[in-house]
């Protein structure tokens, strides 16, 4: 487990991912554990300097604590997002310099950063001057040739000097051209020692590794070498895994809400953002997974599916497909 002394603040934390870390997962996610930190999806600063900010940054006060994660690369916009994010009262501001997607690389941000320590270290600087709101960062082990541990160790020391003492590691290196994002996730060998070695070279920083960890028992594990981790895909393919998280990592004493009483808790927020005008659909896809695992979990995620999709569906979705499941 994390040293004594050491903050808890992210011993276990959600990644932030497109397309699902949205505010409804987060309160689905929230449901279970009260003490995860959770992230925003990855949102450019352009998106909230020249769109519609308060509907980006809208959240549940239930979400805290909360990271709004920016992708950027100009320390003046960063600045401007970091006020914002102080201003809705995020808990936490994280640059993204780990994403390797066409789109980030052609506005010079994401994991084309780790080939900019400076201007790093410049928008960290001029973001944590800008407010008081702590500025981690979330990064790779390197980036296409420029991979070794001299590099990352370069690159970690010159963000360090700036204020950031928080950095997330996903435990692989990102290959800029010839691999797509998912490719990226994937092919790159997952390199945990790696991030041993940074813990130990940076003892006063924090170090959270991400990438690859599925289970409580390899959570438990990480935690005796890291101040933290971060789950990604899993948490969106086996929600209730966060169900048991707050009694293992946190308090003994935590309940452990059955995925029957999770819905139930669930339900007050799917009615008030139908009447908002929220599709159904786009709620129920973060519950498909609470059954993995299960009998009748392929049948849960059918209902869901197809039912959930339909013109003027309603919670009787839900309902239907938890007496379906009952009866599994």
């Amino acid at each position: 487990m994390t040293p004594v002394g050491r903050s808890t603040a992210h011993r276990v934390c959600v990644a932030p991912m497109m397309d699902y870390t949205d505010r409804h997962f987060r309160y689905f996610i929230r449901l279970m554990s009260s003490h995860t930190r959770l992230y925003t999806e990855m949102l450019t600063t352009g998106a909230l300097l020249r769109g519609d900010a308060q509907r980006f940054l809208e959240f549940d006060a239930c979400e805290h604590p909360l990271a709004l994660q920016l992708g950027g690369s100009e320390p003046q916009e960063l600045t401007a997002c970091a006020r914002l994010a102080a201003e809705q009262g995020y808990d936490e501001v994280n640059l993204n310099v780990g994403c390797p997607s066409d789109r980030v690389q052609a506005a010079r941000f994401g994991a084309c950063l780790m080939k900019e320590p400076e201007r790093v270290a410049e928008s960290v600087a001029a973001m944590r001057a800008a407010s008081a709101v702590p500025v981690t960062v979330k990064t790779r082990l390197g980036v296409d040739e420029l991979d070794s541990y001299e590099h990352l160790f370069n690159f970690v020391r010159t963000v360090a000097a700036a204020g950031c003492e928080v950095f997330i590691i996903h435990a692989r290196k990102a290959w800029l051209n010839g691999l797509s994002p998912k490719q990226n996730r994937d092919i790159p060998p997952l390199r945990y020692d790696v991030v041993q070695q940074l813990q130990r070279d940076f003892p006063a920083l924090r170090v959270v590794v991400n990438g690859g960890i599925q289970t409580l028992a390899a959570m438990q594990q990480h935690l005796t070498a890291f101040d933290g981790v971060m789950i990604g895909r899993e948490a969106v393919a086996n929600p209730y895994l966060f169900a048991d998280v707050d009694r293992r990592f946190f308090d003994a004493g935590a309940p452990v809400l059955t995925r029957e009483q999770v819905l139930h808790n669930w339900l007050p927020h799917v009615r008030a953002e139908l009447a908002r005008g929220v599709p159904l659909a786009r709620m129920l896809r973060h519950a498909l997974g609470l059954f993995q695992g299960c009998s009748g979990a392929r049948r849960w995620r059918r209902q869901l599916s197809e039912a959930g999709a339909r013109p003027g569906a309603g919670v009787e979705v839900l309902h239907a497909a938890l007496s379906l499941q009952a009866a599994a």
